[in-house]
């Protein structure tokens, strides 16, 4: 599995500890197990760059880790009414719309491997911000107001969504002129 793998699996692995933590009120502890599995987001990828050992496994988990321990943030601190609804809402209606498009590019045939935008590291990033402010103002009455961060966060949200939805359109447009010019060469063989 390597290195880079293991730590994407114990990101996955930690986050029910995170969520249990969060319900059971110990946001100490909540907030030490994110940050733990935020490092290990970190440390995957540069692992797996350093050691040479970029497999598309970990092109696929990395990134279902992140949607996953980001969703369970947030629908837990919204339930826990440390985020507003809304913001939630956008997070998961973005991942969802990915999730469709990329059945709906797959079961047309075409094979995608995106490639991650500084727009969606952003919104990855202010999302990340947003969990933290959310525990930071709610548990720790820091006077820190999750506000701006939020809007930050939904606006970068957005846009990452907007791009990723043109990215999946030019994929399709592009397989579809290769399936066209591919039949027309046919045609001329006959």
């Amino acid at each position: 599995m390597g290195l880079a793998n293991g730590l994407t699996v114990l990101r996955i692995l930690l986050i029910p500890v995170f969520v249990t933590l969060l319900v059971d009120r110990k946001p100490g502890w909540a907030l030490l197990v994110f940050s733990i599995a935020a490092l290990t987001d970190l440390l995957d990828g540069w692992v797996a760059r350093y050691q040479g050992m970029q497999s598309r496994l970990g092109a696929f988990l990395d990134p279902m880790a992140d949607k996953m321990l980001l969703m369970a943030s947030f629908v837990t601190l919204t339930y826990l009414k440390a985020l507003p609804f809304w913001i939630t809402a956008v997070v998961i209606t973005r991942d969802a719309m990915l999730l469709i498009g990329a059945l709906i590019v797959h079961m047309v045939g075409v094979r995608i491997y995106p490639r991650p935008t500084w727009i969606g590291k952003a919104a990855t990033f202010f999302q990340i911000l947003t969990v933290l402010a959310g525990l930071g103002a709610r548990w720790f009455q820091l006077p820190l107001s999750p506000k701006p961060i939020v809007w930050v966060a939904a606006i970068f949200t957005v846009v990452s969504g907007l791009q990723y939805i043109v990215q999946g359109m030019r994929f399709l447009n592009a397989a579809h002129a290769a399936e066209h010019e591919e039949h027309e060469s046919s045609l001329f063989r006959e």
